[in-house]
């Protein structure tokens, strides 16, 4: 006769949990350590230049301020000349655009700002330890470098993408590349990124990313400049900034 043993039951059950836990916190602190590498400062001023290619020959360029701050805030302040005095401030799951010529603030979707080559959600909210949970993945080598790969869901509705497909390197996990999802399941973007140096810290220098279906466009995010700032809280109010053409920024 069959006898349910209810301490073995529940040492399986523990172990179990515990592996499970284990490796929960092994990606959490992969995702944190590979966000390092893009942003040094939990509240800081990100100067970037991005440019827009097809079939490898320059179309565009673009320049952006970005100053974030935690709980998932950031403001966005277009400093290309086309672009003056457009702006675009994000609070959690909450978005808005600003026009130079307008005194009312524009509320927008997560998809819209996903528009472009190059959305403002890869520019200033590809937060991956704040906005997404994971796995661990299988090991490889990609370019000579062994790394791991992390499956990660979103775990916020605002996040840029529904689901990314990270690699970082093993051993300081560096990010290497990542294909990142839409709700939708279709793959949108895939993305790599080139180590650099500054202030005697390695960090990343330029993300590069390749359109899924137009794969003779692809976009370099290039990160100029990452240094400590804080901004005062008026600046995170759309009513404020609607008044406001922050040209200073």
């Amino acid at each position: 006769m069959f006898k349910f043993n209810i301490s073995k039951y529940w040492l399986l059950a523990s172990l179990c949990c515990g592996g499970l836990a284990q490796a929960g916190e092994q990606v959490s602190g992969r995702l944190l350590e590979a966000d390092s590498y893009r942003l040094q400062s939990r509240s800081a001023k990100v100067v970037t230049q991005v440019s827009q290619y097809h079939n490898q020959q320059l179309k565009k360029q673009h320049r952006y301020n970005v100053y974030i701050r935690p709980e998932r805030e950031s403001l966005v302040v277009f400093k290309a000349q086309s672009e003056l005095g457009q702006k675009m401030l994000m609070l959690g799951d909450n978005y808005w655009l600003l026009m130079p010529n307008s005194r009312r603030p524009i509320r927008i979707t997560p998809m819209q700002k996903l528009l472009g080559e190059a959305s403002v959600g890869d520019i200033s909210t590809l937060t991956w330890s704040e906005d997404y949970q994971g796995e661990l993945g299988e090991r490889s080598v990609i370019n000579g470098i062994n790394a791991i790969h992390l499956a990660l869901q979103a775990k916020t509705s605002g996040a840029s993408y529904q689901k990314i497909d990270l690699w970082v390197a093993l051993d300081n996990n560096f990010p290497l590349q990542a294909d990142l999802y839409l709700k939708s399941g279709k793959l949108a973007k895939q993305a790599y990124f080139e180590q650099g140096q500054r202030n005697g810290q390695t960090v990343v220098q330029t993300m590069t990313l390749i359109d899924s279906i137009q794969t003779s466009k692809s976009t370099v995010i290039n990160y100029e400049s990452v240094e400590p700032h804080s901004l005062a809280d008026k600046y995170y109010n759309p009513a404020y900034l609607s008044k406001q053409s922050l040209e200073q920024l």
